[in-house]
């Protein structure tokens, strides 16, 4: 007969924290739930654990979220008394930190991704980590083009005419992932970033110049793969992407783009409602930004700063906030926007979705379907046709909730037209949330919502 002994660091941490057993069962059952597993956990489990049983599968890592989020600091399984995997050991937290060069976080990040390794994509959003830029803005000291030509390891000299190939290459794959989604090309993007591009951001440069705009571009790939990781639904994943993104572009000294990617980490937190940071966030990216980037780019900042305010019940000041992200964007002078601040097509078209969103938050639905469908008729629809079906979801279920069943309905089928070949885990969520949605409908008979089912029944059938 085997006898366990007391896990007593997983003890005291439980202490800490405050949680009962079924309290922090639950809580474990909402991280994993978070990361697409559904799990049975209950407060026996919990008590099993604390006298030396191991979690089976990913649940350690969820457990280790759970109590992270409690308690306000990053722990790993092994902080919890647990062993690593065979092959994973110090793996938990790959990608959650700012080190002195985002390559050396990055190259296994992307050896693990190619290998499959599920440790990785199931892993759980952090709300530790999701503070980590605004304690390093300061802090993150952009490395010179010496030291960059001292680590050099390729043998040739990059100019002007790799970053734009880089840049044509990275927009290549944005379209590619806008018109068919996340899952789409990934390992495809993964390969070139780690085959092609990560020796070029070590390689010798002309000027310092070409230096930071190869970075900028190396930081835009990666915002990409964390965007595309998000939209498959692997959102722990997609925000070590992102922190990495972070850093690349801090590295860069690129006016702005750092900004944009916490704008980008603040909106990733309004959506998984984990708002503690989001506000901070969305306001040092403003910061960041303001009076250094152009109209437009400036209007996409302040936008989501509105939605945050929004969330954390200041109406007037998000109201106020986004009729600045309107006039900035009919007063914008024309100049060139940068490329970084075109992931999601015209900034207009990103405007107005996130405006949309404020009024949602306040109640003003009407107010909010108007913003959508000026969104989803902003952007080319074949360029962009997964962010247009979401947008026009979006508004249809803005008509419903006003009453307009027939409206919705009409509106839901546009959002539909637009799905067609995109592989996205955000749109079949979006069909099946549909279905609910009409379900009361169909009870009553009424024929557009039964015709409407009959085509969302088809849409997830056909995979």
């Amino acid at each position: 007969m085997t006898t366990r002994t007391t896990n007593q660091l997983l003890r005291d941490l439980v202490s800490e924290s405050g949680f009962t057993y079924e309290a922090l069962a639950r809580a474990v059952r909402a991280v994993a739930a978070e990361c697409g597993a559904v799990l049975r956990t209950n407060k026996s489990a919990v008590e099993h654990w604390i006298t030396g049983a191991t979690p089976r599968g990913d649940t350690g890592g969820y457990l280790a979220v759970a109590l992270s989020r409690r308690l306000g600091r990053l722990l790993t399984p092994a902080d919890l008394g647990f062993p690593a995997a065979a092959g994973e050991a110090g793996s938990d937290t790959i990608g959650l930190s700012l080190g002195d060069d985002p390559m050396d976080v990055l190259l296994p990040m992307w050896r693990y991704e190619l290998d499959r390794r599920r440790f990785l994509t199931a892993s759980a959003y952090s709300v530790a980590a999701a503070a980590l830029p605004l304690s390093h803005v300061h802090e993150i000291a952009a490395r010179t083009a010496a030291a960059r030509t001292a680590a050099a390891r390729t043998g040739c000299t990059v100019g002007m005419a790799e970053v734009a190939a880089v840049r044509d290459m990275i927009r290549a794959f944005s379209e590619m992932d806008e018109r068919h989604g996340g899952q789409h090309g990934r390992s495809a993007l993964v390969s070139y970033l780690r085959d092609d591009v990560a020796p070029l951001c070590r390689a010798r440069f002309r000027t310092d110049e070409v230096r930071q705009q190869m970075l900028s571009a190396a930081s835009r790939g990666v915002h990409l793969l964390g965007w595309k990781s998000y939209d498959v639904g692997q959102q722990g994943l997609a925000q070590r992407y992102y922190l990495q993104s972070y850093a690349l572009a801090a590295e860069s000294g690129i006016p702005g783009q750092d900004g944009f990617v916490m704008r980008t980490m603040a909106m990733q937190g309004l959506k998984l409602h984990r708002p503690e940071h989001c506000q901070g966030l969305a306001e040092t990216g403003l910061t960041r930004a303001k009076g250094r980037v152009d109209a437009e780019t400036e209007a996409l900042f302040r936008v989501v700063h509105a939605h945050t305010l929004a969330k954390t019940g200041k109406h007037r000041g998000a109201i106020a906030e986004a009729e600045k992200a309107r006039v900035l964007l009919t007063a914008a002078p024309g100049d060139e926007v940068e490329f970084w601040a075109l992931t999601w097509g015209p900034p207009a078209a990103s405007v107005y979705s996130r405006t949309a969103k404020v009024h949602e938050t306040l109640g003003d639905h009407r107010a909010a379907a108007e913003q959508y469908a000026l969104a989803a008729t902003a952007r080319p629809a074949g360029t962009y046709a997964r962010i247009v079906a979401l947008d026009l979801v979006a508004g249809a279920e803005m008509h419903l909730k006003r009453g307009g069943i027939e409206q919705a309905c009409a509106t839901w089928h546009r959002a539909i037209d637009h799905m067609d070949g995109i592989r996205s885990v955000r749109t079949r969520k979006a069909v099946s949330r549909m279905r609910g949605n009409l379900a009361r409908f169909r009870a009553r008979g009424l024929r557009c919502a039964a015709e409407l089912d009959e085509r969302a029944r088809d849409f997830l059938a056909g995979g």
